[in-house]
């Protein structure tokens, strides 16, 4: 078991994390970085192969080393889990892992104080914390009627493979965000597909550039300030069309469905009430921010999301929230790490 105390503790070591710990050293603040994965790359180690970087949306640069040249066909789990690694050892930030977080506490009543970070690996004591543990690992899954009857197969993108393992299946895709359309691009070539979605998806033919999104952070960050659970900057952004699908579209695979009613053991009840037979139905229904080791502070208010400052919980000014809201995005995920360390330096602790 290890014990220790720093500065400021971050919690998780992809983009955001990595951003926070960087911009801490160079202000010259002892931090601890503590993080879940086996290895470097964040959650980008975990996806599919074929979502490879030409693919990518908006990965930025890490600050202080500009990313290096990169191959469009390579995987980016491989790329981003290679380009992370030699970020760390290249500028020197030391990460503990794998170690999990269980919660976060209050040492005493002082605002002031310090918080108890608590782990699978020991206790560390910290002026404050920077949480940057993302959602990879809280995949949302929706409850429909009938669900636990299904006979086929159902699972979330965060267990997705490959297309080829759906071959002679029908399978359905539920979801209207990037990964949704992007995956029914691909298994649609491998075998037939149905899509359903709660709402018309919203499609652009504009660039996705840096002012749109600029405006498409500022109108999460405006909900996680009211204290309402945030909405994905893509939720926000719509979908942008791609020579991909606009091929997909072609074929026929973008033909979009209402929601089914309910789920039965062969397939889904439509809103008309035929039975669609089905072997597969894939969950792109996002994910939820990984908050959970937090619950000992109380941070969720009566809107039922955490109440933020930009960066900062506003009841908890200690505890800074990258990698959610407006940051959940790669988009904003610098700009966080940037902003949080500036707001702890300002923290009464830090003025001592």
């Amino acid at each position: 078991m290890e014990n220790g105390t720093a500065g400021v503790v971050v919690i998780g070591a992809g983009q955001a994390g990595l951003s926070a710990a960087y911009n801490l050293k160079r202000r010259g603040v002892a931090y601890m970085i503590l993080d879940a994965e086996q290895g470097p790359g964040g959650a980008w180690r975990h996806r599919w192969k074929s979502l490879i970087m030409e693919t990518v949306n908006g990965i930025s640069d890490l600050p202080g080393i500009a990313k290096p040249d990169v191959d469009p066909a390579e995987p980016s789990s491989e790329f981003l889990s290679r380009y992370f690694d030699a970020y760390e050892r290249e500028l020197g930030i030391e990460v503990l892992r794998p170690v999990k977080v269980t919660s976060v506490a209050r040492e005493d009543t002082d605002p002031a104080g310090r918080l108890r970070i608590s782990s699978d690996r020991g206790d560390w004591s910290a002026k404050a914390v920077i949480n940057a543990t993302g959602t990879w690992t809280r995949p949302f899954w929706p409850i429909y009627p009938g669900r636990s009857t299904f006979l086929g197969r159902q699972l979330h993108v965060a267990d997705y493979v490959s297309a080829e393992e759906f071959r002679g299946k029908h399978v359905i895709v539920v979801g209207g965000g990037i990964s949704a359309v992007g995956l029914l691009d691909e298994i649609s070539q491998a075998t037939t597909t149905s899509w359903f979605t709660r709402r018309e998806p919203e499609w652009r033919d504009a660039t996705f550039d840096a002012r749109a999104g600029h405006d498409a952070v500022a109108l999460v960050e405006e909900r996680v300030r009211r204290g309402l659970p945030p909405q994905s900057v893509v939720a926000v952004t719509g979908l942008i069309w791609t020579p991909a699908l606009r091929a997909a579209e072609k074929r026929g695979a973008l033909q979009r469905q209402p929601m089914f009613s309910s789920i039965e053991p062969d397939g889904v009840r439509l809103t008309d009430g035929s039975l669609l037979r089905a072997d597969v139905i894939l969950w792109a229904t996002g994910f939820r921010a990984e908050l959970e080791h937090l619950a000992p502070l109380r941070l969720r208010g009566p809107g039922g999301g955490i109440a933020m400052d930009g960066t900062q919980v506003a009841a908890e000014p200690r505890v800074h929230l990258v990698g959610y809201g407006p940051s959940s995005s790669t988009i904003g995920a610098n700009r966080a790490g940037r902003a949080a360390v500036s707001a702890i330096l300002k923290l009464p602790a830090f003025q001592q």
